[in-house]
């Protein structure tokens, strides 16, 4: 009996609808802290591996995981998003979708460790037949981790995922670091994933009161597993835009240039990651439960947006001017080299975030289908513009994949828009003032640069915030900006549990 109500605990939603916004805010202040301190977390271990290891090390790490990664797409099957989305589930339900991820995360595994020795002759490298062996194991240790993971998201149990993601980045970059200064050499960033995931994965089972029973062949998952099965394919292709440049780099040039260019993407993402991850894990459940009140669905995307665009545009405009600085300053001078795609992948930062919200949107509104038609069409044409500037190394990739993606954007988001009270014109209001301060700014820290002539590092990061403050500071001389930033306040209170109700988005 007791077991029989741990289980329906675990499963009921209903006390979410009661004071959904107010789930949704706390939920937002709680990951965003995790992601502060996952986000510090790893850039200390991409300082100190950076210093500790070389570009090779990277780079032949990067060969098989760049691979290995398209295979993540199918980790979960969609099937967590199916637990996340459906409106009632059922013990049996969860049972079967449980070891079908099990399953799939086995399986997985051993296709990836079958696929060391084909990668060793593609890439013309034979050490990556024992990474992809042991990368492996990540894919069985997900199968198991995927539904209660997927609960925790339901039932929007952030603070105790907040604890688990911490608890797991504590154990797993010290173990990288220890390895690496032991002369471990690129197997501590083999070893990190994998301890990274095994902790996740334990905590995720201490954390849900659920247990699995017995598949059941008759328990009505069909629809999930179709529902997950255009997820996942969708996320296969999603994960090929994302690897495809480095699988391309890899083949064309090399483990050192990958390496360089895997870094500077990484280094790039770490910020997008922290902010889209958390993003996905308070949307896409919120947004589940207002499949059917439209207006309200659209100013939660619109604000979301907003908030995300006015925390991540002043940073990457930031990094767009200070790549090089920032490059050495980080990864150290033998990384400078990277600077160049560096700047040139911040430039579509914004767009990757959208990108990243078409995801939301859809699997919210239970469109699988519709995302999967989307980015069948989307692909081939990213894919084509990293092919464009192979020739000219990995700059040439970086800055012709990025102008590609923003080239196609408003087509992207104005097929997921169908259906929806959103427009292209209520999310260009949405993130007008944003974008407009952040190229203001862009081009103020570069006149105080030219003006300055700053040499060393630390003056050059210190010209280019100069710049940008003054930027800031003069555009709230306009009556629209400091509605904005006011409207902005009033979430951010918001976030922290104010007693008042959150404005109304200023993009209407």
């Amino acid at each position: 009996m007791v077991a029989q109500q741990q289980i329906a605990e675990a499963l009921r939603t209903d006390h979410l609808h009661a004071d959904l916004k107010r789930r949704s805010v706390r939920g937002g202040l709680v990951t965003i802290t995790s992601q502060s301190g996952q986000f510090i977390m790893q850039t200390v271990s991409t300082i100190v591996l950076a210093r500790l290891l070389t570009p090779a090390d990277f780079g032949i790490v990067a060969m098989v995981t760049a691979i290995t990664g398209l295979a993540t797409a199918f980790a979960d099957f969609g099937l967590s998003e199916a637990t996340i989305q459906r409106k009632e589930i059922t013990h049996e339900q969860v049972s079967t979708l449980f070891w079908i991820n099990l399953t799939i995360g086995l399986g997985l595994t051993l296709l990836s460790a079958a696929l060391g020795p084909v990668l060793a002759m593609f890439y013309r490298e034979p050490r990556l037949v024992r990474i992809a062996l042991f990368l492996s194991l990540n894919f069985f240790l997900g199968g198991l981790r995927v539904q209660p993971n997927a609960l925790l998201k339901r039932q929007m149990r952030f603070s105790s995922l907040a604890i688990r993601d911490i608890a797991a980045y504590l154990t797993a970059v010290p173990v990288a670091i220890l390895l690496a200064w032991r002369g471990a050499g690129y197997w501590a960033l083999v070893a990190m994933p994998l301890v990274l995931n095994f902790v996740q994965m334990a905590l995720s089972w201490l954390l849900i009161r659920w247990r699995p029973g017995l598949p059941h062949r008759f328990s009505g998952v069909r629809s999930m597993v179709a529902f997950g099965g255009n997820v996942s394919a969708s996320y296969l292709i999603f994960n090929l835009n994302r690897s495809f440049d480095s699988i391309l780099i890899g083949w064309y040039w090399g483990t050192a240039p990958l390496g360089l260019y895997s870094r500077a993407y990484n280094l790039l993402m770490l910020p997008i990651r922290q902010l889209s991850a958390p993003a996905s894990n308070v949307t896409i459940p919120a947004f589940s439960r207002l499949q059917d009140e439209p207006e309200r669905f659209a100013r939660y995307y619109l604000r979301a947006i907003s908030l995300i665009s006015w925390i991540t545009l002043p940073i990457f405009a930031y990094l767009f001017v200070a790549a090089k600085p920032v490059i050495v300053l980080v990864l150290g001078a033998k990384w400078g080299e990277a600077s160049p795609a560096f700047q040139f992948l911040a430039i579509s930062a914004l767009g990757q975030i959208l990108m990243d919200s078409t995801l939301w949107l859809l699997i919210s509104r239970g469109l699988s289908s519709r995302l999967l038609k989307l980015l069948l069409f989307a692909s081939p044409v990213i894919i084509g513009g990293f092919a464009i500037g192979l020739p000219r190394g990995i700059k040439g990739v970086a800055l012709s994949g990025s102008v590609v993606l923003l080239a196609i954007l408003p087509w992207v988001l104005k097929f997921t828009f169908r259906g929806t009270n959103l427009t292209l014109l209520r999310l260009g209001r949405a993130i007008m003032y944003p974008v407009s301060l952040c190229l203001f700014g862009v081009i103020l820290a570069n006149l105080c640069l030219r003006l300055l002539i700053p040499v060393k590092i630390v003056p050059q990061l210190a010209v280019i915030a100069l710049g940008f403050t003054a930027a800031f500071l003069l555009s709230t001389l306009f009556p629209a900006v400091r509605e904005e930033i006011g409207s902005l306040r009033d979430s951010l209170g918001a976030l922290g549990f104010s007693r008042r109700t959150m404005r109304a988005p200023v993009a209407q």
